[in-house]
């Protein structure tokens, strides 16, 4: 990362100054290649012929063997398990180890009878009580929340972007907030849930906006600012920890990154990592921006709030909300205006091709929650959209398609790495 004690840069001209000007290059202080990557997925264990969730992540966890030992991990429920990425510079590595790490808990989740699926929510069940992870902390979670973890067995994604210094982690983040909704439409793969079409892209954003602690987070003045709010709510007992701070953007709270948790578990590979690729690009250009002092756009929350929820109901094949106007726009405009805004950071870093040819095959193909809702019209059959689902987390990005294997996972393994993505 370049140093923080670079010496001051000239006063930014008064264009410069006007919240939300584009970024026209990303100045050489910000080496995108070093805004590091990492990923975590949680996966839902189901019997791959019925689609019925299964609380087996204890008996699949006994069987991961080798490297992937300690990179996946048990969840809040039984029915789920998490994968944790190595630390990457290159999407293409981040690729091959997310897919790696999903071949992995495949063989472990066969010896079961089960397989891993890459969604939001629960495909069928009964919405009721999960059985939690034998954990003193989940139990103190569920003493605490009760009766919402009802119908809480749901799967997000984490994307983890390198921005070691947190007074600018946190101003990026007031920067990166208009940018959210366009991001959960985007990652759209939960519309299926306890056997029904949701009328939602992401059912799974509803479900887990009903806990206090979740949401597009406020805008903060310093790192001391956030660490404070962050303290009120533990004291007043809000949250339990810092662990529990699940705005949808947040200083991580164990690593040195910007962590984004807006997303569902994607269901592809190739999905996961061009959303990867576009939130670092993103965050580069936000970054150089909080570094030349551009302030962020003003965006209320109630808008924000609204856009979020139109997000979650349409995706990215419906409308979404303009920010900061809250005008009804295409949700595809707003992901062009994204891909825009994200573009120097992109280009900079080799990314940009990789990115648009996977935004342009999801807007070809569909979404992940439209390709579920169409498996499940078909016949109605949530089995349909298990097939589909399983079948999807273990598909071969095209980018990586004839590459020369890497050698296992041990030079990502938490031993060797201790940036390591961990829960």
């Amino acid at each position: 990362m370049p140093d923080r004690h670079d010496p001051p840069q000239e006063a930014p001209s008064k264009a410069a100054r006007e919240p939300g000007t584009p970024t026209a290059t990303v100045p050489r202080k910000v080496a995108v290649s070093e805004l590091t990557l990492g990923m975590e997925e949680e996966l839902l264990l189901v019997d791959p012929r019925t689609g019925l969730a299964l609380p087996l992540a204890a008996e699949v966890l006994g069987h991961v063997t080798g490297p992937a030992r300690g990179r996946i991990v048990p969840e809040l429920t039984r029915m789920q398990i998490e994968i944790n990425s190595g630390v990457h510079t290159g999407l293409r590595d981040l690729a091959d180890d997310l897919l790696r790490l999903r071949g992995a808990a495949a063989e472990a989740a066969t010896v079961s009878g089960a397989a891993p699926a890459a969604c939001g929510t629960c495909l069928a069940g009964d919405g009721g009580m999960p059985p939690l992870t034998d954990s003193s902390r989940y139990h103190r979670i569920h003493g605490h929340y009760r009766a919402l973890l009802r119908g809480q067995v749901v799967c997000g994604c984490h994307v983890h972007v390198g921005v070691p210094d947190r007074e600018e982690a946190v101003q990026v983040m007031n920067h990166v907030r208009p940018w959210l909704p366009t991001l959960l439409a985007l990652s759209g793969n939960s519309p299926v849930c306890d056997g029904a079409d949701t009328g939602y892209a992401s059912w799974r954003a509803m479900l887990w906006s009903r806990w206090p602690s979740v949401g597009p987070p406020p805008v903060f003045e310093s790192a001391a600012h956030y660490d404070a709010l962050v303290e009120t709510l533990r004291a007043g007992g809000t949250i339990l920890d810092h662990g529990m701070v699940h705005w949808l953007i947040r200083p991580s709270h164990h690593l040195p990154t910007l962590e984004f948790r807006t997303a569902d578990t994607c269901a592809t590979v190739e999905e996961a990592t061009v959303l990867a690729g576009l939130i670092r690009g993103l965050v580069a250009v936000l970054l150089a921006d909080v570094r030349r002092g551009v302030p962020p756009r003003p965006v209320d929350q109630t808008l924000l709030l609204a856009a979020y929820w139109r997000a979650a109901r349409d995706g990215i094949e419906g409308d979404g909300v303009e920010l900061p106007s809250g005008r009804r726009v295409p949700a595809w405009v707003t992901a062009g205006r994204l891909l825009d805004r994200a573009r120097p950071g992109l280009e900079e870093s080799g990314d940009l091709g990789l990115v648009t040819a996977g935004l342009e095959r999801i807007r070809r193909l569909g979404s992940g929650a439209a390709r579920q809702r169409a498996a499940y019209h078909r016949r109605r059959r949530v089995a349909d959209v298990a097939e589909l689902v399983v079948r999807q987390t273990l598909a071969v990005p095209g980018f990586l398609a004839g590459r020369p294997p890497r050698p296992r996972l041990a030079a990502d393994h938490p031993s060797a790495s201790p940036g390591t993505l961990r829960p």
